[in-house]
This record gives C-alpha cells, sequence and structure tokens, in this order.
C-alpha cells in the first residue's frame, strides 16, 4: 500500500474546507481540514503533514501567525498561502519569508497543483 501524502488545509471558510480536500484527494493527496490555526495545532496531524495550505486571514490566530509559530516549534512544513483579500505585497512578503506560494481564491486547479509539486519538491 502506498502513502499518499498529507496536505492539511487550514480555513475557517467551511466551503473551502469542505472543496480543497475533495480536489487534493482527487489529485492524489491525503488530506485533512482544520477550521482555525489552533485546531491544527491541538491536532495530531502537525508532524505528519507534508504540505500546508493556509489562509492568512482567520479570526484567532492568523495564517502568517501559524506559519512563525511552526518555525517556533522547529516544525518545518511548506506552506501554501491562499487568500480571498490578496494585494499583491503581502503574498510576495510571505513568499520571501519561505512560503512556497500566495494564491489569489478563487485559484485554479492548475495553480494548486503547480505550487503542490513545488512544496513537495523542497520537503
Amino acid at each position: 500500500m502506498v502513502l499518499r501524502p498529507l496536505v492539511s488545509v487550514v480555513d475557517d471558510d467551511e466551503s473551502v474546507r469542505e472543496s480543497l480536500p475533495d480536489l487534493l484527494n482527487e489529485l492524489g493527496f491525503a488530506a485533512h481540514a482544520f477550521s482555525s490555526a489552533e485546531a491544527f495545532l491541538a491536532s495530531d496531524k502537525v508532524d505528519a503533514t507534508g504540505c500546508l495550505i493556509l489562509d492568512i486571514a482567520m479570526p484567532g490566530m492568523s495564517g502568517p501567525e501559524l506559519a512563525r509559530e511552526l518555525v517556533r516549534r522547529r516544525k518545518a512544513v511548506p506552506i501554501i498561502f491562499i487568500t480571498a483579500h490578496g494585494d499583491g505585497a503581502t503574498g510576495s512578503e510571505l513568499v520571501g519569508e519561505g512560503a512556497v506560494a500566495c494564491l489569489l481564491k478563487p485559484f485554479s486547479e492548475t495553480a494548486l497543483l503547480e505550487a503542490l509539486h513545488e512544496a513537495f519538491k523542497k520537503n
């Protein structure tokens, strides 16, 4: 049995949490969704996650704050940020800080797949 790489999705938008894992499964990845950064950190999936798809703006801990917390905990995981409120500069900053990509919602399946391939090349 071949293990599929785990992609964890952290987004407060329920429609994203429902649809993105389905797409990831179709693309050959295992996927698990979380409604908040805090829920992800409290889960048993932190160490198993091969790539993190992370909303930038969420209630409570933001996506960039979660990324910094993972660095603080020495949990190296490639991150793809997603946002509905992108201004370009924020995405460029996050990529400059080590994120694989920052995708503006709604993003194409092709853009997501390219970012995932880049993430797993790094991992």
